[in-house]
């Protein structure tokens, strides 16, 4: 058994699709299905259903995986380990991030990053779970650090605060309560919500606050991007609730204040234990410098989680 078969059985298995999966190992499609098909003669057992039209996991498959994922987690980790004693830091940081990060700029981190760090890889992933699947992806430890919105984490990982900014409802300037300076939660009774996939935090905020409020909208649309959900109350098939940062990419629609304060919190995102290896760190300086956060991030390890 070799690590590339692992690796390329994660990526088909994360991926659903071993052209996908090829895409993200870099590599012809090919090779990625000589790879897992090799690897299950080995193993004397099927891991991937491929009857379907999308593949899945079967049980052996989705057992196996968690394995596969902790020994390349171990072997980065390894690889890592040695980082420390070598003339300039390198080695690799899987970093999963977020449809939108709020006020941080993360591809100018990231470039500064790059800049001062040129030998580490840094791997980005998105996640259709959104936060939640980052959170069950550092805790299996398939990822470094991840980019969440989150206040409240698993006991396996560690959160950190990076910025805050309040949720605004995004509406037509025409729509009934665009002409208003402020939205109570309350309002929004009897409006048709364009929400977003189960897993996203601000998914999470928003039902959490209609509970609170006592009401529960209409909610037939639920989309996985901020520009679906922009077009949708363009088209004045609703309205949503977006953090102000990205709302401020539709200046033809208004953005208005919501009472009580709906806060999205960006986090980022770290196993309990064992601790991040040197690259990992060194990438958590960075992002947290890039919002100017006051305490220094080398106590990620042994940090508590924030509640």
């Amino acid at each position: 058994m070799e690590l590339r078969q692992l690796e390329y059985f994660v990526a088909v298995a994360e991926e659903c699709s071993f052209s996908r999966g090829a895409a993200r190992a870099h590599v012809v499609q090919s090779a990625v299905s000589t790879a897992v098909a090799k690897l299950e003669r080995e193993l004397d057992i099927q891991l991937l259903d491929r009857a379907r039209y999308r593949i899945s996991l079967t049980p052996a498959g989705a057992a196996f995986l968690t394995e596969a994922r902790s020994t390349l987690a171990a072997v980065r980790r390894a690889k890592d380990s040695v980082s420390p004693y070598r003339e300039q830091l390198s080695g690799s940081v899987d970093l999963g991030t977020l449809l939108s990060s709020g006020p941080l700029d993360l591809p100018t981190a990231l470039g500064r990053f790059h800049t001062q760090y040129p030998l580490v890889s840094i791997r980005l992933h998105q996640s259709v779970a959104g936060t939640a699947g980052h959170l069950a992806a550092i805790a299996d430890g398939s990822l470094d650090l991840a980019l969440v919105a989150a206040t409240t984490a698993p006991p396996q990982v560690t959160l950190r605060p990076i910025a805050r900014e309040p949720m605004v409802l995004l509406c037509r300037p025409d729509h009934r309560l665009g002409g208003r300076s402020q939205i109570h939660v309350a309002d929004l009774a009897e409006e048709t919500v364009v929400r977003f996939a189960a897993g996203w935090g601000s998914r999470r905020q928003t039902d959490d606050a209609f509970a609170v409020a006592g009401i529960a909208p209409d909610t037939p649309y639920e989309v996985a991007d901020y520009d679906t959900a922009a077009g949708l109350v363009r088209n004045r098939l609703g309205i949503t609730l977006i953090p102000a940062t990205p709302a401020g990419h539709y200046p033809d629609l208004r953005a208005l204040p919501i009472v009580p304060t709906i806060t999205w919190t960006l986090a980022l995102a770290t196993a309990a234990q064992p601790p991040v290896s040197p690259a990992a760190m060194a990438m958590a300086d960075t992002l947290l410098e890039a919002c100017q956060f006051p305490r220094s991030p080398r106590d990620l390890a042994s940090q508590g989680r924030d509640t």
